[in-house]
């Protein structure tokens, strides 16, 4: 989807650029759950439907958009929205949140880990792994577990494009490449 990501660019630096230094209504954390909310609101069937409709005007479907949120929405949102609705890009809408968060978490120094796991993570268990997973990738960090009973025992973990795997099948495939070699 890199034309997607093409199209939803410009819009999230602008809204970024827009709220980076607002007040508490307009705040990032605020903008980034309303984004949220837009995002899926825009992925449902019905609403893409309606969207498609040349009947029916870009204010009108914005108001519609805004009622099915769970809070109300500060104005760089709805002027976005109406932006991206005039311009019929309601389908990018995710892909802008999405950059939105991006660029969020650069400015706070912050990045997603994804952990893989074979088994359930105790809370103790995550917050031992945190701070030593913080120092090795050199930023604060918010996490995301997954389970993934082929990994057999470890962790594996992805902040952005790095990767730390330390899982009982990776060091089972190193040994079986050595083997080999």
């Amino acid at each position: 989807m890199a034309e997607l990501a093409t199209i939803a660019r410009p819009y999230a630096e602008a809204i970024f650029r827009a709220v980076q230094n607002q007040p508490a209504s307009e705040s990032l954390e605020h903008v980034a759950a309303s984004l949220n909310a837009l995002a899926v609101i825009a992925r449902d069937p019905q609403i893409r439907t309606l969207a498609g409709d040349p009947q029916l005007p870009a204010d009108k479907l914005g108001a519609l958009l805004l009622s099915a949120m769970p809070q109300q929405a500060g104005a760089a949102v709805r002027n976005l929205l109406q932006v991206v609705l005039e311009n019929r890009r309601l389908a990018a809408l995710p892909e802008i949140a999405e950059q939105f968060h991006q660029l969020k978490d650069a400015a706070q120094h912050r990045a997603e880990a994804v952990i893989s796991s074979a088994f359930p993570l105790e809370p103790a268990q995550l917050e031992a792994l945190l701070p030593a997973l913080e120092r090795k990738f050199g930023c604060k960090l918010y996490t995301r577990v997954e389970i993934d009973p082929g990994l057999i025992g470890g962790v594996r973990v992805a902040v952005g494009d790095e990767v730390l795997d330390t899982s009982v099948r990776a060091r089972l495939d190193a040994m079986r490449v050595a083997l080999t070699a």
